[in-house]
């Protein structure tokens, strides 16, 4: 109606900084989160809306709703148990939520560290533990292992906190294999239970970091894989560490005042390549995949205007992508990612590990994919507004549709297929 056709109009003329995220919101009853995931992962239920029209099927039948001839661009980090509980001598419990490794850019140092390795972490019961070692013992194929944590310092939103164990010989991921849990969202009202070991991972996730899954991918089978062969569909990976900064909830009325977190992405010169080929026919499999190589293309585009730009500038920041001098940019796909690959073979680069802060919200441009695979998300989040931006006005009939034809919502809940309007 009139209201609608008013939102459509704001959102096109507005800078994303000044969107309202109380636009951006819906009713979701509490019992249509999914709490488990279904006992078949490509049973899930997927809603297809593709030139306005919404139809509905199960995920084992995805291929047919894909182009014929695409790149479907997957996530392939994992998950690490990263909540770790201590019992102080009082009896007190202190969670620590390992958020991403400090000072260490590559996580896979990271998690090879032995001895010790320091975190960026949220505390839980923080106020009651001022100072001192934290232990625990542990046991790896009946090796008795005495695991402490030291509170280092308090951060802006955050803790360092230093993890040392004895033996010294095991990794990191060895140690936070045995000892962590996994890292449920918020919204899932129960503790981690061994079916999550398994279902809070996709089965192509290969590369340690993420403190949340990639949840489009949870409902993809080695079945569904094969079946895209039928339709020369290629899939490639890329890799984004999901950072706790997904359920960051936008707690400012205006866009401008919330601050993204930033992720790292991980990209081979294989895998560029690759999507260089197939411009104009990706799909995104998730928000991180679609996030990933947006900020790609961008990056593209700052090697393109500076050639000897140094690898801290091309990361990606919250708004640059709406504002001068990316703003106006009318660099084609091919040539931003052929500039890019120049530049990573004068750095003598295979990998690009560089962090994203992109903030993809209505108003945004899409320069990489024609589709994005994803799950139902949560009212006035940064995932809904990102869904909007490849939606436009008709997030709101797809959301409808979903509450009032039982479909599950959010992490282990079904997922929907967006085509972006021509």
């Amino acid at each position: 109606g009139y209201s609608q056709l008013l939102q459509s109009l704001k959102s096109h003329y507005l800078h994303p900084k000044d969107l309202s995220i109380n636009d951006y919101t819906y009713q979701l009853p509490v019992e249509r989160i999914a709490i488990y995931p279904l006992p078949q992962r490509d049973h899930s239920k997927l809603l297809v809306w593709k030139n306005n029209k919404i139809l509905e099927d199960k995920y084992y039948n995805l291929t047919t709703h894909l182009p014929a001839g695409c790149l479907l661009i997957l996530n392939d980090s994992k998950v690490i148990p990263a909540r770790v509980l201590f019992t102080k001598p009082t009896g007190g419990v202190i969670e620590i939520f390992c958020l991403e490794p400090f000072e260490e850019k590559e996580y896979n140092t990271a998690m090879s560290r032995k001895a010790s390795s320091r975190w960026k972490c949220m505390i839980g019961g923080a106020s009651k533990w001022k100072s001192g070692n934290l232990e625990k013992v542990l046991s790896i194929a009946g090796v008795e292992i005495i695991l402490s944590v030291t509170l280092i310092e308090k951060i802006k939103d955050a803790y360092i906190a230093e993890f040392s164990w004895t033996p010294a010989q095991y990794t990191f991921a060895e140690i936070i294999h045995v000892t962590g849990e996994m890292p449920l969202p918020p919204y899932i009202k129960r503790k981690s239970e061994t079916i999550d070991l398994e279902r809070y991972q996709t089965i192509y996730a290969n590369y340690e970091g993420s403190v949340a899954a990639p949840t489009a991918g949870l409902h993809f089978t080695d079945k569904i894989l094969a079946s895209l062969e039928t339709k020369n569909i290629t899939a490639e990976f890329v890799t984004l560490h999901v950072g706790a900064g997904t359920f960051k909830p936008v707690k400012t009325e205006r866009m401008a005042a919330h601050e993204m977190h930033a992720e790292w992405m991980d990209i081979s010169v294989e895998t560029i390549k690759n999507i260089m080929a197939h411009a104009g026919n990706i799909t995104a499999v998730g928000t991180t995949s679609l996030r990933t190589i947006e900020s790609l293309y961008w990056m593209g585009v700052k090697s393109c205007l500076g050639s000897s730009i140094d690898i801290s500038e091309l990361e990606i920041t919250q708004w640059e992508v709406y504002e001068e001098p990316l703003k106006e940019c009318l660099i084609d796909v091919k040539t931003a990612l052929m500039c890019l690959l120049k530049w990573m073979e004068r750095n003598q680069r295979q990998r690009l590990i560089v962090p994203t802060s992109i903030l993809i919200a209505p108003g945004y441009t899409f320069r990489m994919i024609n589709a994005l695979l994803t799950n139902f998300h949560q009212p006035q989040s940064t995932l809904l507004l990102l869904v909007a931006a490849v939606a436009g006005n008709d997030w709101r009939s797809v959301y409808e549709y979903a509450l009032s034809h039982d479909f599950r919502f959010l992490s282990y809940g079904d997922g929907c297929l967006l085509f972006i309007s021509e």
